[in-house]
């Protein structure tokens, strides 16, 4: 028996381009894993800063490129209650997770963590489709004139 026989051979090709849908749900899925990973390590007492390549010309007019650190800011904030409320951000819109609440409010640094891998796994699964087809919608209106 041959190595090739022990395989499936199907007639599907690669699609050109996935759905809008999930190009936008995999772009929140990639921010809330930095989410997390700044969550992590602000909670083991770490920095976490990923890089970026940035091109510069210099005064001869080179261009040379550079990695420096990426800015990633929180999407946690402290309430007036003491306790750590997380919004969802998609663009400079703030998603509204549930009817009328943008925010989820948890009690710890722990509790951030599992919230945010509950909160990009629901993005994974579909379930926020509605919410960021609307801020995708009202990002876009913004642009036009």
């Amino acid at each position: 028996m041959s190595t090739l026989e022990s395989l499936k051979f199907v007639t599907v090709t690669k699609p050109a381009k996935l759905p809008v849908i999930v190009q936008r749900r995999n772009k929140l899925s990639d921010k809330l894993w930095e989410q997390i990973q700044l969550a992590e390590a602000k909670s083991n007492g770490n920095t976490y800063a990923p890089l970026k390549t940035k091109r510069l010309k210099d005064i001869e007019g080179n261009i040379k490129i550079l990695e420096v650190p990426k800015r990633i800011k929180p999407w946690w904030f402290q309430s007036e209650e003491g306790k750590v409320c997380i919004s969802v951000k998609h663009g400079s819109w703030t998603l509204e997770l549930a009817k009328g609440k943008p925010s989820v409010e948890v009690a710890s640094g722990e509790e951030l963590i599992k919230a945010l891998e509950s909160i990009k796994a629901a993005v994974e699964a579909g379930e926020l489709d509605q919410q960021i087809e609307a801020a995708s919608a009202g990002l876009r209106s913004g642009f036009q004139r």
